[in-house]
């Protein structure tokens, strides 16, 4: 039997007591058949402010978790349980090897205040929110490490290198990463875990010189998980909703080259806007979504036999809504 699944996703979301989020990052017509969509921290938010008690995340695995910890009364389903690549580069035993890293070298536990991009594990956001330190998304984190910095305290961020390597270079201060060369905590202000983004790390100052070699003028936006170089040879450096609207911001005849996932940059504004590769950036985990298992996920609902449940231990749930609650209150 064909099934038309635009139809009948339509017909379950009318039916049940359900609210579909996608994240920018999602397939087209994943996307265009969301409730609400956005980056993490904006899905985060609308999902705990929504009525319905059931949310069907379309994203990756953090950001369901994100929205059962900060909501837990809400059931939270996704019709696959992706994992986002940075995420998995650190868990809660690689964060403790991270402190122990820098109490070896003469930074006391107690002057160290851990920063965790959203991009990361529960149980990463729990060890976080334990230490007294907060989430962060790439929309914040330069309120976030400024407010950790007014603590006098040593930032140690995770898990991805390049943001706190491109924050640390906007606020003028010193970062160093653990595993790459001479990392001295004591003498750097943000000691950075050596994760990263495998999509954002396809973008290089080499694409950034052919595209001002053949568009004189053109205008280049990149996402802060770009390497520190590629960032200080742009003209704009945003998250996902930043660059939206650093875009559409700009004279429709005004080019620009984005560097950031290619299903976000394929629905911006369709004239005099690039892809900044030569490669398609496309997020692997991100596109794992289809419209049949959104529809399979409704229906399980329908079925009374809901699938790919996101649960939380409530120890790590605790202490993660912590560190997400500290960052809420920053901003």
């Amino acid at each position: 039997m064909n099934i038309d699944y635009k139809v009948e996703i339509q017909r379950l979301k009318k039916k049940l007591d359900v609210t579909v989020a996608a994240h920018y990052y999602q397939r087209d017509e994943v996307f265009e058949a969301a409730d609400i969509t956005g980056d993490s921290l904006e899905l985060a938010r609308k999902c705990k402010a929504d009525s319905n008690p059931w949310v069907v995340f379309c994203g990756v695995g953090f950001m369901g978790q994100s929205v059962k910890i900060i909501a837990p009364e809400k059931r939270v389903l996704m019709p696959k349980l992706a994992c986002c690549a940075m995420a998995r580069m650190i868990d809660s035993s690689y964060f403790d090897d991270s402190v122990k890293y820098m109490t070896d070298r003469g930074v006391a536990k107690e002057d160290i205040l851990p920063i965790t991009y959203i991009n990361s594990d529960a149980s990463v956001k729990a060890k976080v929110g334990e230490m007294g330190g907060m989430v962060c998304t790439s929309s914040n984190a330069f309120k976030i490490i400024e407010k950790g910095l007014a603590s006098g305290k040593k930032i140690l961020f995770v898990p991805d290198r390049c943001l706190g390597q491109n924050f640390a270079i906007q606020m003028g201060l010193k970062s160093c990463v653990i595993g790459e060369g001479e990392c001295d905590p004591k003498k750097a202000d943000i000691i950075c875990f050596n994760g990263f983004c495998s999509v954002h790390q396809l973008f290089t100052v080499d694409d950034i010189e052919f595209y001002k070699n053949r568009y004189p003028g053109i205008k280049i936006a990149v996402h802060p998980e770009c390497d520190p170089r590629v960032v200080l040879a742009a003209d704009f450096s945003g998250s996902t909703s930043q660059l939206i609207k650093y875009v559409n911001g700009l004279d429709p005849e005004q080019k620009v080259a984005v560097g950031t996932e290619y299903n976000l940059v394929n629905r911006m504004r369709k004239k005099n806007t690039y892809v900044l590769s030569s490669t398609k950036p496309e997020c692997p985990t991100m596109n794992e979504t289809t419209l049949e298992d959104l529809y399979k996920t409704l229906k399980s609902i329908e079925d009374n036999e809901p699938v790919n449940e996101v649960t939380v231990d409530p120890d790590i749930a605790k202490y993660a809504n912590l560190a997400l609650e500290r960052m809420l209150a920053v901003e």
